[in-house]
């Protein structure tokens, strides 16, 4: 296994403390300004997500980046926040969906090799939507030739723990996301292989 097939999820954490290195940004567009971690990848991945992201051009494709890299105090946020609006919907209403925001130490942004994408039509919003879209057609048919797999699948949402995201590749490498994108495998079940 490389090191870019780390496990991330619910059940697989990382530690408070695990920060990705080296961090840098890459040469894409973001929703996110200049300066803001979200814009940060591990080199591999940044380098990878470039030459994606610049083929997508040639194409007529556009891409955005909007979230790489979080810090777990970030993720942290994110999660209470998370669980308030929840908690809330479950007073409100007596029904309560399934969280989407990882908790603290397993989220895949952590290890900077995770990247949420979108595009303009989508008003850079990360929805089921995206898709339905070109962008979000032509990212499932090429991410994979570029080393990212699109880490939450539908209908692997009992394996993965994580609602279906469109949006959400993660870096693997090459040979393993070509791999995992033949035989429609998640990161858990090749794990277990």
């Amino acid at each position: 296994m490389s090191k870019f097939s780390i496990l991330v999820n619910r059940e697989h954490l990382l530690p408070e403390t695990y920060i990705p290195s080296p961090l840098t940004e890459p040469s894409i567009p973001f929703s996110a300004p200049p300066g803001d971690k979200k814009r940060l990848l591990v080199k591999d991945a940044a380098t990878a997500a470039e030459e994606l992201f610049q083929r997508a051009g040639k194409e007529g494709i556009r891409l955005c980046g909007v979230s790489g890299y979080r810090p777990y105090s970030r993720q942290q946020e994110l999660y209470r926040a998370a669980l308030a609006k929840r908690e809330k919907l479950l007073r409100k209403t007596g029904e309560a969906p399934m969280i989407a925001v990882a908790p603290p130490g397993s989220s895949e942004h952590q290890t900077g090799l995770a990247l949420d994408v979108s595009c303009p039509s989508e008003n850079y919003d990360l929805e089921e939507t995206f898709a339905l879209t070109p962008e979000g057609k032509w990212l499932s048919a090429y991410a994979s030739l570029y080393g990212f797999i699109l880490r939450y699948p539908r209908g692997k949402e009992t394996l993965t723990g994580f609602p279906y995201e469109p949006w959400h590749i993660r870096y693997v490498g090459e040979p393993l996301a070509l791999y995992l994108s033949l035989t429609g495998l998640t990161l858990e079940e090749y794990h277990l292989l």
